[in-house]
């Protein structure tokens, strides 16, 4: 095979571009039609066969497909080191060789660049269309890059969906996904499935002979979110742009570029949890001063109405309220609104006696009593409290314990609205000491026929961030795009949901796996709140109509906080239970946000993952591991600790007889001496896992 293909270039006269280590050659050519092909071979195996490249064009007499002839090709290279704002390590080595080909379209005389960056943990490749006569604006019906894959694959796949990433990941041959789509396609608020081949970026595989393969994009700005349609007959993906509310794929300008398309390699799976690949294919910077942008640990009234002890609404008197005519002041309040003063200032002690910097509250605002299904376009002002909540008393309050409070906008999905308000929603919060603020996207978007992911509500979410950079505000989005490396650029953006967090937990449960594929997925792109730390897993004994079971075990959410990365972290359980375990609950006080150093210890998607970090500036470490559904010894060494010294380490482990469903909350703690040389071998529950504080022994 791999004889044919390079018979197949050298007769086109194929391009060729190797990786700075050389463990990776890409080739590229046009065949017989004129058409641009590529392929990728790492250490000497095909991971991607020939598969062509190119755009189909709406109502255009030629699409950018073929009839293609190389004008010129620059070759350059690149090396540098960039320290990030926060993250995984204090620096980021950005290294690549580059092939910039220039072809033209003979018809047409159109030219389009397709530019290549090999680095030595995979490819990106984009589409860049230079300012010329003859392509000024077009509109794109489908982008046709195409990834063929060299075998049947092992799969981690979410169903492919225009407005939700909020479904369980399933694991397949990719021949197998047509036969499970339809298991695989949960219920969800808002949804959008297209194909029954149908897959969300970013996708995870490993091939029979032990390769792993993770194919996504970078830098997604005023451009459609890419999906991957899959021939299952010849097993090849290709690109599938969210389309908007008229079916159009995106309306472009020239100059302009399509997002990076990235294919990240390895034949150890660890490679691909510590890739930064998809940061580095991103703009440096453009925040001139981000002294104001700080990691956070926080806690908030939120769990307590996700499982439905507590409600967002203030009242139950209104059948229907409208902002400006409904008057809250003279309705009875429901008794069970959890965005109240004395409520808040509950988890405001809490959250400085143990630590804490901040408390986010949700529903604090008036028109939770029908924000959701209405198709409603003025839902809320962001600026407009309940009258049990009292803004200025409570930013005093938070003050003089030394807490900041998390602003909470939901936007129930309409775009337009929140744009409306948002430099007085901004203002607002910059007036009350708002640092911060969790955003939302709940429901069907408006303007109506919209999806989540096209490109009209892409520029909508990058408007919020950059809009946030300049009141110095962080951000958290909930129900956006999953991320693809903007928070290099934007580094304000501290945070993403964007996919099925915690909170799923209360909706009937997540499968144990789920946190073992996450950071092989979701996190290329970005940090995720997941919002861990749940130690009461039995939901109806918060809520007795809620039957749900978090399936994880008290070990497994402490591990949470170091495999599940996030400069933004959440304790999210209820105050009081933390109080029932707080030798447990001392390691989320202890554990840092932000790291000079992360070592990936073991790895296997769908399985088990286990990650050493140093908090920054301390010299202290910290060890989480996950585990899936079996049982399992994990095999560790600590030789990332500094040669020559000593250190305390204290275990957070799965009792012998605990696992998620029948006995989540039974736990070990003990203390080790333990050295570089030292190693350890540790029982992981199903769905279970350990947490590792490490601190070095003062010399006497």
């Amino acid at each position: 095979m791999l004889a044919t293909w390079l018979t197949f270039f050298h007769v086109a006269k194929a391009q060729e571009l190797k990786s700075p280590n050389g463990n990776f050659v890409m080739s590229f050519s046009l065949n017989n039609e004129g058409a641009p092909v590529y392929a990728l071979i790492y250490k000497g195996k095909p991971v991607i066969k020939p598969s062509k490249l190119g755009l189909e064009l709406k109502n255009d007499k030629k699409s950018l497909l073929n009839d293609f002839t190389i004008v010129n090709t620059t070759p350059t290279t690149f090396d540098e080191t960039w320290k990030p704002v926060w993250g995984e390590v204090n620096a980021i080595r950005n290294h690549y060789n580059e092939l910039a080909v220039t072809l033209q379209q003979k018809e047409t005389n159109r030219q389009i660049i397709i530019r290549f960056r090999l680095f030595n943990d995979g490819l990106g490749f984009r589409y860049e269309f230079p300012s010329q006569k003859n392509l000024t604006y077009f509109v794109i019906k489908e982008e046709k890059s195409q990834f063929a894959m060299t075998g049947d694959h092992t799969a981690f796949w979410l169903p492919g969906d225009y407005d939700t990433q909020e479904y369980d990941y399933t694991t397949t041959k990719l021949s197998e996904i047509r036969g499970a789509m339809a298991k695989a396609v949960t219920e969800n608020i808002s949804q959008t499935s297209f194909s029954p081949t149908g897959v969300q970026t970013s996708l995870m595989m490993k091939s029979a002979d032990g390769i792993y393969i993770n194919l996504h994009e970078a830098a997604l700005i005023n451009y459609a979110c890419m999906h991957l349609n899959l021939d299952d007959k010849n097993m090849v993906f290709e690109s599938w742009l969210t389309p908007d509310a008229k079916g159009d794929k995106g309306y472009m300008q020239a100059p302009c570029t399509s997002p990076w398309r990235t294919i990240i390699v390895s034949d150890d799976a660890r490679d691909i949890l510590a890739s930064k690949m998809t940061y580095n294919l991103n703009d440096p910077c453009k925040i001139e001063n981000t002294d104001w942008i700080k990691p956070v640990k926080y806690v908030g009234v939120w769990w307590e109405m996700i499982t439905g002890k507590s409600t967002w609404a203030y009242t139950d008197d209104f059948p229907t309220v409208q902002l400006g005519i409904t008057d809250f002041s003279k309705a009875k309040p429901n008794g069970k609104h959890g965005a109240n003063n004395e409520n808040v200032k509950k988890y405001i002690d809490f959250a400085a006696a143990n630590g804490f910097d901040a408390v986010l509250v949700e529903g604090w605002n008036e028109g939770w009593e029908d924000w959701f299904g209405n198709s409603k376009d003025y839902v809320f002002d962001f600026v407009t409290a309940y009258p049990d909540f009292d803004v200025k008393a409570l930013h005093a309050y938070a003050a003089s314990k030394g807490v900041k409070i998390i602003m909470h906008h939901e936007t129930s999905a309409s775009v337009r609205n929140y744009e409306r308000h948002i430099d007085t929603a901004y203002k607002f919060m910059k007036a009350n000491g708002y640092d911060a603020v969790k955003s939302g996207y709940v429901g069907h978007i408006l303007p109506r026929g919209e999806n989540h992911y096209s490109q009209w509500i892409i520029n909508h979410y990058q408007y919020a961030i950059e809009k946030a950079a300049e009141y110095k505000i962080m951000v958290n989005a909930h129900e956006a795009v999953r991320p693809t490396g903007i928070a290099r650029t934007y580094p304000n953006l501290i945070g993403n949901e964007s996919a099925r967090g915690t909170e799923y937990q209360a909706f009937g449960g997540n499968k144990p796996n789920h946190v073992t594929v996450i950071p092989f997925t979701r996190l290329i792109g970005g940090p995720m709140d997941y919002t861990p730390g749940i130690f009461e897993m039995d939901i109806a004994k918060i809520n007795p109509g809620n039957t749900s079971h978090v399936n994880s075990t008290i070990a497994n959410q402490l591990a949470l906080y170091v495999t599940m990365y996030s400069p933004l972290q959440m304790a999210a359980d209820l105050p009081e239970h933390y109080n029932r375990f707080p030798d447990a609950f001392q390691f989320i006080k202890d554990v840092a946000v932000d790291w000079d150093d992360s070592k990936y210890l073991e790895a296997e998607p769908g399985q088990y993952i286990t990650v050493a970090r140093k908090a920054k500036g301390t010299g202290k470490w910290f060890v989480g591991s996950v585990q899936g559904d079996n049982a399992r010894t994990s095999n560790i060494s600590f030789d990332f600790l500094e040669a020559g010294k000593n250190y305390v380490a204290t275990v957070y482990a799965d009792a012998k007889d605990a696992h998620y469903k029948t006995n989540p909350q039974a736990y070990t703690i003990r203390k080790i001496k333990v050295t570089n040389k030292s190693k350890l071998a540790q029982l992981c529950a199903p769905g279970g896992g350990y947490a590792i504080s490490i601190e070095e022994v003062a010399k006497k």
